[in-house]
């Protein structure tokens, strides 16, 4: 997902570590860099995992993969980008209501390395544990750095934009250069190395945040809404639930696939089923709650449509690790002014205009103000996106049976990247405005699932259109997804009203406190 996304902290921040112990570096509490150095090395270490994992699991067991199709391959990938995200909602209310931010970062932190060492052990089996680790570790971890970032600073403080713009640099940072060393060690040593190269990634981010807690002053050990003890029998009955819908999602997808599907067509399915109801589900609580009034009804009416252009647009922005992997590989001309690259090194595309592209947008949003409205801002991102497939489609169909030109996936990737500049950075305060108050402190949780369900989805289509034609598949969500958004474009009036009552609403509440 977005690395460029609005700040999701819960908790405000206590006064030691707002004070952020006084010692500076470039303006800056130390705490920051602590944060900084963590994340670009998470990030590395997951980018550079998610960078080689669809060619791991395709390629032949002869040369180190785990020889799946490429239909499964892709499939898994998605879903696994899926299972991320459901985890993340678990994590930060785990963080929130349990354990607090630093506790979850670094039990995160534990269980991705340990997901990496997995990975870089020459069997099927530890292969698949990795991943299943990766995305737990990742799921603890991801939703509560940033929200300790926000922590070092009190809400008024003037730095603290220039700190989540360094926050996000160390990110990107990150995520363009894993690609490179991770297929440098897949080139000498096997996707092992590679894995274990992302291994070391993880180390670093540990050590560095272990070293540096002092530097953080008390930054995320806090647990900001505890639980009490009239809370539990809530927390088991919906634990309960959520067992109980684990186990039915497995029952439908294993019936589903009774015709003919194994074991790991019933997991895909499985987490694909769970991602797509978990939306409808919180939606449909929120929509029947008592506490909801009518007015917070109607604002929630028109975040629906923001939440599927969201979900649409991170349905086409993920396939990043995935069909485009495979579009890179298979049917793409890798030679670069006499150069043969590895189809790996595309992944550093989107993080590399992440970093050349947010400062233009960050001056460009600032001098519009107000404009455009947030809804229109999700349209011209879908759109955006919408129009990346629908440009990759006609290469493919140009290319026909040959290879489309190196520089096409760089117009797809660099295109998506300007709708995520458009999309990302509101979606969360979107979410915030138009929640029902009684559901505020899970709007975190309600924006994460947009890109969960985006990527079942992904799997969903990889499944059912095997032996389309790639011109048909990538037209297809084409076509679609720039129809939603033409739709979304449509609707912005209403949705802006929606969303300037929202937050007319909040400034009223903050001026009776």
């Amino acid at each position: 997902m977005s690395d460029t996304a609005d700040e999701p902290g819960r908790a405000a921040p206590g006064p030691r570590a707002a004070a952020a112990g006084g010692r500076t570096l470039l303006g800056h509490p130390l705490g920051l860099y602590t944060l900084f150095t963590t994340e670009l090395w998470e990030r590395f270490s997951y980018y550079g995992m998610r960078a080689i994992l669809f060619y791991f699991l395709t390629d032949t067991v002869v040369n180190g993969g785990l020889g799946l199709d490429d239909a499964s391959g892709a499939a898994l990938v998605a879903v696994y980008g899926s299972a991320v995200y459901l985890v993340t909602v678990v994590g930060g209310w785990a963080a929130d209501r349990v354990i607090g931010a630093r506790r979850s970062v670094l039990w995160g932190g534990v269980v991705i390395a340990a997901g990496h060492v997995s990975l870089a052990l020459p069997s099927a089996g530890t292969a698949y544990l990795g991943i299943v680790l990766v995305a737990l570790g990742t799921g603890l971890l991801k939703p509560n750095v940033s929200s300790m970032v926000g922590e070092l600073y009190s809400r008024d403080d003037p730095r603290r934009d220039s700190a989540f713009s360094i926050f996000y640099m160390g990110i990107n940072i990150g995520s363009f250069t894993a690609p490179f060393l991770v297929q440098a060690a897949r080139e000498v040593g096997g996707y092992h190395a590679g894995f274990s190269v992302a291994a070391v990634g993880m180390a670093l981010a540990l050590v560095a945040f272990v070293l540096g807690r002092r530097a953080l002053h008390g930054a995320g050990d806090a647990v900001p809404n505890p639980l009490t003890p009239a809370d539990r029998p809530q927390v088991v009955r919906t634990g309960l639930l959520v067992l109980l819908a684990v186990v039915a999602a497995g029952v439908v997808a294993w019936l589903v696939g009774a015709g003919g599907g194994g074991p790991l067509d019933v997991v895909i399915d499985a987490l694909s089923y769970l991602a797509l109801a978990a939306p409808v589900v919180m939606f449909l609580v929120m929509f029947r709650s008592p506490k909801v009034t009518a007015p917070e009804r109607s604002r929630l009416t028109a975040y629906v449509p923001l939440f599927v252009a969201a979900a649409l647009f991170w349905m086409i922005f993920e396939q990043a690790s995935s069909t485009l992997s495979q579009y890179a590989r298979d049917h793409t001309d890798l030679d670069v002014l006499g150069v043969t690259i590895s189809p790996v090194l595309y992944q550093s595309v989107n993080p590399a205009a992440i970093i050349l592209l947010a400062p233009v947008f960050a001056w460009l949003w600032v001098r519009l103000g107000d404009r455009p409205s947030t809804a229109v801002k999700f349209a011209l991102g879908l759109a955006l996106a919408a129009s990346s497939f629908l440009f990759l489609a006609g290469a493919s169909a140009v290319a026909g049976e040959g290879r489309s030109p190196w520089w096409v996936l760089v117009v797809v990737y660099v295109v998506q990247t300007l709708g995520e500049l458009c999309l990302s950075p509101v979606g969360l305060a979107a979410t915030t405005l138009l929640a029902p108050r009684a559901f505020r402190s899970q709007a975190m949780a309600l924006w994460f699932l947009a890109p969960a369900a985006g990527q079942a989805v992904t799997a969903q289509l990889i499944t059912v259109t095997e032996g389309v034609s790639r011109t048909a598949f990538f037209g297809g969500i084409g076509v679609v997804s720039l129809a939603v958004a033409g739709v979304m474009l449509a609707l912005a009036p209403w949705v802006t009203r929606h969303v300037r009552e929202g937050a007319e609403s909040e400034a009223d509440v903050a001026a009776r406190s």
